[in-house]
């Protein structure tokens, strides 16, 4: 279960004053603290009781800053940052919602209620797209290689120990399973050493992808200790460090004056300056999370070093699901230097019920923001599946040969042979996920899946041997 509000004293970020910062603390509350959230209070009895059934079962955690400075509180509940990150009873469906209730509201003990709860969690596929079964990589041995996820040829995914929580949580998150305290659901590792000599054996792979959780709530000389090694010769392959995070957004004051900010900022100078590609892959769901001073001087601060900011994040009902928004967004990205890099397609898993939109429409999102920006803006890709199969971008619906279909490409692919090759399903207005859809024109399959199914079972055979 989640513990109580805690206040980090080893952040001691800076709120702007004059032109300049005075000390503030990092203060985060969970599911334990609800009833402290003083604007809380404002809503009624019942959306407090709702907030907390739906939070027994998945994460909630939050700051202050969040709540000061992102949240319209005049707007909730439907404010786009409130939905973000306070839960709704929509993410729940009616079933489990009301199992979970009862059980609280009848005094349940601890035992019986965490059973329901885990009941409900392994319902809501708490890890997509067999990325538990196909993406682990193996050592010489054959033992699984907890904490890394190799998918794609070039990339490789790392989940530091140190990083799997974040400063606040979205609701969304595809990720939900990292943060509910179970580790049989959880991807980590502690040994930079078994990164670092995965790396040295895989000389293919020129992109590495540092995830969570968040690796910015590391402290700096963590961080360092994974990515120092990597300027040495024998990783002269890695071209490109990414930095996965929501830091920008949720705790901007981790780039400006936490504790070892300016170490922080340090390490990311020297990468680029000895010729490593440094792309901080920014978290963003709507333009007001960019709308702050402090998100924008962290912005700056994180581009002073050299490194590339690139934005991405779900197109998500309740949230972002209006093509203004997004336009607006994009623009915003451009303005402030950072490049639009994809949108996506929320997950299937999780509350994915409450926050997914049909393929179509998330279509028709993407083309209508488009047409409101410049060439610099149209960087983003998508929408954008990350399926088992690989990442898979809805391009259109048009009628061919009196058939309605949706256009679809891999953009990445498990056999790079796939990539940038279009297929054509059949059209379903409901469709939210690749698995809804079906090939088209009378075909039996696409053309990917006999490939596919012959790599899945290579992989999970060897993942169970």
């Amino acid at each position: 279960m989640p513990q109580q509000a805690e206040t980090i004293i080893n952040q001691w970020p800076l709120h702007a004053v004059d032109g300049g910062y005075e000390m503030v603390p990092f203060k985060v509350y969970t599911q334990r603290d609800l009833d402290k959230i003083e604007p809380l209070q404002k809503l009624s009895e019942a959306m407090r009781f709702e907030m907390k059934v739906v939070s027994s079962v998945l994460p909630f955690r939050v700051n202050q800053y969040v709540i000061d400075e992102l949240i319209d509180w005049d707007n909730v509940p439907a404010d786009p940052m409130f939905q973000l990150t306070f839960p709704q009873r929509g993410m729940l469906s009616a079933e489990h919602y009301d199992t979970i209730a009862k059980l609280i509201q009848d005094g349940a003990d601890k035992a019986t209620l965490a059973a329901a709860v885990n009941e409900v969690r392994q319902a809501l596929n708490p890890h997509p797209a067999d990325q538990m079964e196909m993406n682990m990589p193996l050592d010489d041995e054959g033992n699984r290689l907890d904490g890394m996820q190799h998918k794609y040829r070039e990339t490789v995914l790392f989940f530091p120990s140190q990083g799997q929580t974040c400063h606040a949580y979205c609701t969304f998150c595809f990720r939900w399973a990292q943060f509910v305290g179970d580790k049989e659901l959880r991807i980590a590792a502690s040994e930079a050493s078994t990164l670092h000599d995965y790396l040295k054996a895989h000389t293919e792979v020129t992109d590495l992808l540092f995830t969570g959780g968040d690796p910015m709530v590391m402290k700096t000389k963590h961080l360092a200790a994974y990515l120092e090694p990597l300027l040495e010769p024998e990783f002269d392959h890695i071209q490109t460090i990414r930095i996965g995070t929501k830091a920008l957004t949720f705790w901007p004051h981790r780039f400006l004056g936490a504790e070892d900010a300016g170490e922080l900022i340090d390490l990311l100078t020297r990468m680029v300056r000895a010729g490593k590609h440094v792309a901080v892959m920014g978290h963003y769901n709507h333009w007001k999370e960019m709308d702050t001073d402090a998100a924008r001087a962290a912005i700056r601060a994180i581009r002073s070093t050299g490194a590339v900011i690139r934005a991405q994040g779900p197109l998500i009902a309740h949230i972002n699901d209006d093509p203004d928004v997004w336009a607006k967004m994009w623009k915003m990205q451009v303005k402030l230097g950072i490049i639009p890099y994809y949108m996506f397609v929320e997950r299937d898993t999780g509350a994915r019920g409450y926050f997914e939109v049909p393929l179509e429409r998330a279509w028709e999102i993407y083309r209508e923001a488009m047409q409101q920006v410049s060439g610099l803006a149209r960087t983003a890709r998508g929408p954008s599946m990350s399926a088992s199969p690989g990442k898979v971008e809805v391009q259109g619906v048009t009628e061919i040969k009196g058939e309605k279909v949706f256009v679809l490409r891999f953009i990445q692919g498990r056999n790079p042979d796939w990539i940038q090759r279009p297929f054509f399903a059949k059209y379903n207005p409901d469709a939210t996920w690749l698995h809804h859809l079906e090939p088209a024109f009378g075909e039996e399959k696409f053309f990917f899946e006999d490939e596919y199914e012959a790599i899945r079972d290579e992989r999970i055979d060897a993942a169970q041997t």
